[in-house]
Parts: C-alpha cells; structure tokens; sequence
C-alpha cells in the first residue's frame, strides 16, 4: 500500500452503516413532506445524455413518469439509440488512459465526497424515489441510506486492495501483487433499487480505475440523471462515466457486444442476464480479451416456517419481505414453505396480518405503493388470473382503483402445488403462494425446487435445523429467524446461487476484484535488501 494510501485509510472511521430515518420523528417528517414540495416542483425537466463531458439531444425520448399517478411526468431524457454505442464507448476509452493512472487515493476521495453530498441531501433523493418508482419513505431512506453504505464501503476497499501483498518473499526479489482496472465497461442497473444499486456498480468500477457507460433503466432515469450532477459537482474527469439512457434492445445490445468494452455490470431479469451473457462470450473482431459479466438476475424465494417457530415473527418476517415495496424486490419472499402442524394457524394470522396493508399514493407514506409500470402491472393481473387456478386466495386477488395509479391489492394464495406457476415463476409483484411441507425434508426440497437461488429464510427454535439448512437452503443470501430482505453493506453480501446470477457479492470484500485483474510484479533485487526496496517504494524514492 503506498504511504498516501495508507495515511488516508487510517484517517477513516471503521465503517459504519448509515442509520435510517425515523419518521415518527416531527422534524424527519417535515424535512421528509418540504423535500417532496420541492422535487415536485422540479418535475418534468428536460435531461440531456451525457457523452465524454458533453451534452446531447436526440430526436427520440424516454418519458418517465410517476406509478403511482402516471399522468405525472417525472422527467424527458434521450434515447440513445445502438448508433450512441460507439461515442460513448470511444469517450469512456479516451477517458481511460487518464483516469486509470489517477492514484487510488484520488478516486477514493471522490467516492467520499459524492458520499457526504448524497447524505447531505438524503431527504431530496427519497422524494425522487417516491415520486419515480413509488418508494413509500421508509423504503426511499433504504435505497438512498445503502447508496452511501455502498460509496463509503467501496472507497475503503479500494485503499485495502491498493495494499494487497504476495504470500511470500522470495529470496532476492521484490515481488508485489497489484490489481489494476480492467478498462471500458458496461454498467446497466435495475429500477427497483435505481440509486443504490446503480450507484454502487458505478462507484465499483469507477473506484477501480475504470470508465463506463451508465445505460439506466428506462423506468428510472431521472434518478440516475441526478447522481450523475453528483459526479459532475465532485470533479469527475470527462468520459470517466457516460450518461447514455437508452432501450436494452438497442442501445443496451449495441453496449454489451462492442469489441471494447471490457466488462459488463448487470442487475435485472434471468432472461436479460441470460442474453447478456450469451452475447458477452462472442468475441468480435478486433476484440483481444474475454469480457466478464457481473450479474445479478432474479430469484424466486422462500421462507421456510418450521412447526418449532415463533409464529408471530414468522407471520411479521413473511409479510415484510412478501409485500414491502409491492413484492418488487429480487430478494423478496414470493414463496412460504410452511409445516403441516401450523399451517392452518400460520394462514390465519398472515391473513390478518396482510388485511392490514394499507395501499395508497407512496407520497403520502402508504406501506402498499403501485408497480412499477403499466407493462408490470398487466404481468402481474395476468399471474393472479393463474394463480386464482392454483390455489385458494386468502388475500387480495385484483386490482386497485386509484388515481390511474398501477396498484395490485397484496395478494396472499394457500394451498398452492410445489411446481405450480406461481410457485416457479418470477412475478416481482404483491403475490404471495403458500405451500404446506411435512417434514424438514420436504421443505428444504421445495426451497431448492426452482432454478433460482438468491435468498432464502427459515424461522425455527431447533439449532439442529438452523444448522442443517445452513447447509442445504442452495441460496446466496440465507437469513435465519429474520425476513429475507434488507440486505446490509459489509454485514451481508448479496448476490446468488444458480440463474439467479454469478453471486457477485455486492458489498462485500471481494467485489472490488470483479473490476480488476491481478498482475504479479517480480524484480530482481540487488545491492539493496528486499525490505529497503519495499520500503523505498513506499516513499516513493
């Protein structure tokens, strides 16, 4: 590690994550209802594509609007179309010879200070994602609360990896181990999480050495436009990120398969991941290197409640992670494995416990907000109509009027078949299937049933069970006696098992090495000892 990079690690504090609001609080709730006031008056705007640090129009447009009142515009951006690919690649590659030189420390620094201007204004970035993708505020504070997490996290990583050391010294040698930036990339996020995780594969990247071109969901631009201000206020080197909101179809495929582009990060749906890679292990002509993919794709989890359980937290724990954000989490439980001898009981209080769901306009902080899209809410009408084949509902079942807004009623169904649709399938929605099991066994053989495994629960007094499904529950992310979302930055990396994608661990210790690529140095040394070498590089003599 060299001695600035050191110096500026130890002047940090440990790593901590950001706490979440309290909204009970008077004041949080004033800041939470002037900050709403106030985006909404920015409602609307025109947002350019960013290229290479200059500004651009197209004649076609990405209207983003509000789910939960989609007559509301929330802002007009460019459709870069596959024509866009080859300016935004050749800036972010101009940009690279440069920025890949910047030392750690540097891009470190930037990191922070996006971090201090995002936690400055946490309260402006809920409202965006209230008004954008229908985030009731406590749900908005999570996304914005892990944006900081992941920028705080990711700078300290990067000043370790720059300290990384061989195992061994071999006799008259200096040997050092460096992990350098991989080069141009591709970084394409999802609209469910379209601050935090957006920002995180780009702080990731760009942490590392490397450019990309940010190609945000169509669904979420708006919120991508105004962390990339962000990046713009800090100092961020022209063509370091690209600003590029475009189709996957065009823009996105034209990305992905440009001979150029080294890396590509990814979170969204199975079959999108699935293209993505497919497209990505076709070498072009011209292209010297085989690209990597960083995806994160779907999943199709389940709580496994055990007849030992605390039946109320099991009950809290599946409802949590079943419908908070309307079920639109990769993470969230789309599935109860529940045992025979409390099933019946089991049903009874998630029932009630679901009527208590009250589902509304996100900005005025209802739990149950709208999905995210006429096309998603068509998706999910059209599981329910299978799902009222495949089960009993308990809950919910149709639409909600309200506003024009893309509201589905939290949708509970019982007695539902291991291998039924909607036991299988990814709906990313309010619906929830309850299976019975009669043993241990059988549960942890229909959790592991689907070719999904991201994340996984169990609620279960036995620490045999616990042990055991450790063990066998094949998800990435395995919670025991607590709900199967919320994942934190540090304590839990995410990423999973199976076609739920590569298990990238986003926010975890490793997931800087997924930008880079290790290079081993070996010098013969003279005169000197090998530790006066080492030690004159670290001055920098």
């Amino acid at each position: 590690m060299t001695t600035a990079a050191a110096a500026l690690l130890a002047s940090l504090p440990s790593f901590k994550n950001e706490e979440f609001l309290d909204f009970t609080d008077a004041a949080n709730r004033r800041a939470m209802e002037e900050a709403l006031a106030t985006v909404g008056g920015r409602l609307g705007r025109e947002y350019d594509m960013v290229v290479g640090g200059r500004r651009l129009k197209t004649d076609g447009k990405i209207t983003s609007v509000n789910p939960a009142r989609p007559a509301q515009v929330i802002g007009v951006h460019q459709r870069a179309e596959a024509e866009h690919a080859e300016a935004a690649v050749e800036a972010a590659r101009v940009a690279f010879a440069g920025w890949s030189r910047v030392p750690v420390v540097e891009r470190a620094e930037l990191l922070l200070k996006v971090s201090a201007l995002v936690r400055e204004r946490k309260f402006a970035f809920c409202a965006w994602l209230t008004f954008e993708v229908g985030k009731n505020w406590a749900e908005a504070d999570a996304d914005v609360g892990e944006t900081i997490d992941f920028l705080e996290f990711y700078a300290r990583e990067a000043l370790k990896l720059d300290g990384v050391a061989t195992p061994i010294q071999m006799p008259g040698e200096r040997n050092r181990l460096r992990y350098v930036p991989l080069g141009v990339g591709a970084v394409i996020p999802p609209w469910n999480f379209p601050l935090a995780i957006m920002a995180g594969m780009t702080a990731a990247a760009i942490v590392c050495g490397n450019t990309v071109v940010l190609k945000p969901s169509v669904d979420a631009p708006t919120i991508a436009a105004e962390f990339m201000k962000l990046l713009e206020e800090v100092g961020l080197p022209d063509g370091v990120v690209n600003f590029c909101p475009g189709e996957g179809p065009g823009f996105g495929s034209a990305i992905v398969a440009h001979p150029e582009v080294r890396f590509i990060a990814f979170t969204g749906s199975k079959a999108v991941g699935l293209e993505i890679h497919e497209s990505a292990a076709k070498a072009k002509p011209g292209q010297i290197f085989i690209k990597r993919t960083i995806l994160e794709m779907g999943g199709k989890d389940a709580i496994i409640v055990a007849a030992d359980c605390d039946l109320d937290s099991a009950v809290e724990g599946v409802a949590a992670s079943a419908f908070g954000f309307s079920g639109q989490k990769c993470s969230a439980c789309s599935r109860a494995i529940v045992a025979a001898e409390v099933y019946d009981a089991f049903c009874e209080k998630l029932q009630a416990r679901v009527d208590t769901i009250k589902v509304g306009d996100p900005a005025d902080n209802f739990y149950g907000g709208p999905v995210i899209s006429d096309k998603a809410y068509q998706r999910v009408l059209s599981y329910l109509e299978i799902a009222k084949g495949e089960g009993r509902l308990l809950n919910g079942g149709s639409a909600i009027e309200k506003d024009g807004g893309y509201y589905v009623a939290p949708t509970v169904v019982v007695d539902v078949a291991p291998n039924a649709r909607i036991a299988q399938e990814e709906i990313f929605g309010p619906v929830l299937a309850v299976i019975k099991s009669t043993s241990i066994d059988q549960a942890l053989q229909i959790a592991n049933s689907t070719e999904y495994g991201l994340t996984g629960a169990i609620y279960s007094g036995s620490r045999a069970t616990l042990d055991r499904a450790s063990e066998e529950f094949q998800v990435g992310n395995l919670y025991l006696n607590r709900k199967c979302t919320g994942a934190m930055v540090g304590a839990h990396p995410f990423g999973g098992f199976n076609m739920s994608g590569t298990d990238s661990k986003a926010g975890g210790p490793d997931y800087l090495l997924l930008f880079t690529q290790g290079k081993s140095v070996a010098e013969k040394v003279g005169g000197a000892t090998v530790k006066e070498a080492m030690e004159e590089e670290l001055m920098g003599i």
